[in-house]
């Protein structure tokens, strides 16, 4: 299978959509295909999520272009993301942040993403497996931190963790549906920007849903 002509299709598809041309140069050369069960790969630049085991799943491009467009990432932040799941999403981060901090509970996603993101070469992503609060505080404040999975509402663990003028994107609503949600940090009053409907796995923990 032709991956790489299936990759320029694909971001040919999403350029119109997505204004930070630098997510979409970044996703244009990520194998994506990598980050996918040898099984599903023929569905690797397919715009739609994929099951990657665990019932869990590498969100559809669109999604990942538009949550990563959303966090308005220059090349110094450092960004945490709650949910690692393949890594590919962390891959996208890597390149277009200074640091990725990255937290999964699942210990053999969070193994698997690893190998992948070592063997490609990525230097500056930190990852650990998720403790009972949300997120991970010990290098909080972040500049930035994405959410792969749907909360309940916005969870006031992360909200502490954001620095003050730090966006955060996160799908919010039931276990079912969600709206994409982009949280910029202020002061008295935290901006908050509806992004459109969106359907994750549920994010798990304090804060969020239990299992």
């Amino acid at each position: 299978m032709d991956f790489k002509a299936k990759r320029a299709k694909l971001i040919q598809s999403l350029d119109s959509e997505i204004n930070d041309k630098r997510v979409l140069a970044t996703m244009s050369h990520i194998p994506r295909e990598r980050f996918i069960p040898e099984n599903k790969r023929y569905l690797a630049y397919e715009d739609s999520p994929v099951p990657i085991g665990w019932e869990q799943t590498i969100s559809q491009p669109f999604i990942i272009a538009i949550m990563t467009e959303a966090l308005e990432l220059s090349g110094n932040e450092k960004v945490l993301e709650v949910g690692t799941g393949s890594g590919y999403q962390t891959a996208i981060l890597a390149e277009l942040a200074a640091r990725v901090v990255t937290v999964e509970r699942i210990a053999a996603l969070a193994q698997s993403a690893k190998i992948i993101l070592d063997e490609l070469g990525y230097k500056n992503i930190e990852m650990h497996l998720a403790e009972e609060v949300l997120g991970w505080q010990r290098e909080a404040p972040y500049e930035a931190i994405i959410v792969t999975a749907g909360a309940p509402c916005i969870p006031d663990a992360l909200l502490a963790q954001l620095a003050i003028g730090g966006r955060m994107v996160i799908p919010v609503g039931s276990r079912f549906t969600q709206e994409l949600r982009k949280i910029v940090k202020e002061h008295n009053n935290n901006t908050v920007i509806n992004l459109g409907g969106c359907r994750f796995v549920s994010l798990i923990g304090k804060d969020a849903w239990d299992n």
